[in-house]
């Protein structure tokens, strides 16, 4: 039996979770977040989202098929995103909407999406979109927000192909050529422009001026994200100068607020 009405008309099926929570201080949800599941199966998957006592759920879980189950209702506050940050919020739970991608994940063995899964998940973020009014760059992987902890929903994960469909900020990467790059350890002012031009974009890092881990983990999760040929944490020339395009692409109110 049905507990809530779907949000979506695109959903399969209802399967309540009951982990979930009011939005702290009634905070509307204006960003999606979306995950892999990293388990074996899907059976797994739905039972460690829907039972209680794990302490974790998801709005929408969508299936290999192309099957979207929703867990929560978008009103509540599911406990998808952690401890995470962006652009200066620091309960992400409160101010998205998770979705839970059926994927095994980079421990079992990490395979590609299938066409009619992204399929859904584009639909799916189409109308979350419509109806919350979500900007396009406030379509974030669960890796952006959680750089330190999380990879998904990894490399793999066509995020070219969603913002064909208008869902997500992306820019052609610029390429992988061989030149100076800022690493592990370098402390300069050129550091402390980078970072932050991330903390611009929305990304949680330290403004030291110097490459530390954090700053390593924070450029490898905006690689995995928006310049997935290469994963080093490295900050070379392509990933300078396409995070430079997305600052530029994004909307100026946008840039203005971040900037402030």
């Amino acid at each position: 039996m049905r507990t809530f009405e779907p949000d979506s008309s695109i959903v399969s099926d209802i399967i309540p979770s009951p982990n979930h929570g009011d939005r702290n201080k009634g905070r509307q949800p204006d960003m999606i977040v979306l995950h892999y599941t990293g388990m074996p199966d899907v059976e797994g998957a739905l039972a460690r989202l829907c039972s209680a006592g794990t302490e974790v759920s998801a709005h929408y879980v969508v299936l290999e098929d192309g099957r979207i189950v929703q867990c929560v209702p978008e009103a509540r506050r599911a406990w998808h995103a952690g401890v995470s940050s962006w652009s200066g919020e620091d309960d992400i739970n409160s101010c998205s909407i998770g979705i839970e991608i059926v994927n095994r994940g980079h421990d079992w063995g990490y395979p590609e999406f299938p066409l009619r899964q992204i399929a859904a998940v584009i639909a799916l973020c189409r109308g979350i979109m419509l109806r919350r009014k979500v900007p396009a760059h406030r379509v974030l992987g669960h890796s952006d927000v959680a750089p330190a902890r999380k990879k998904d929903p990894g490399e793999k994960f066509p995020w070219h192909s969603l913002a064909n469909s208008g869902v997500g900020h992306w820019v052609t990467p610029a390429p992988v050529v061989r030149g100076e790059s800022l690493m592990l350890g370098t402390i300069s002012d050129e550091v402390l422009s980078l970072q932050q031009a991330l903390a611009r974009y929305g990304y949680g890092v330290p403004l030291t001026g110097k490459y530390d881990a954090a700053t390593m983990e924070v450029v490898t999760a905006f690689q995995r994200h928006f310049r997935p040929a290469r994963l080093d944490g490295v900050a070379d020339h392509s990933t300078l100068s396409t995070l430079q395009a997305l600052l530029g692409s994004l909307p100026q109110e946008t840039t203005t607020i971040m900037t402030k």
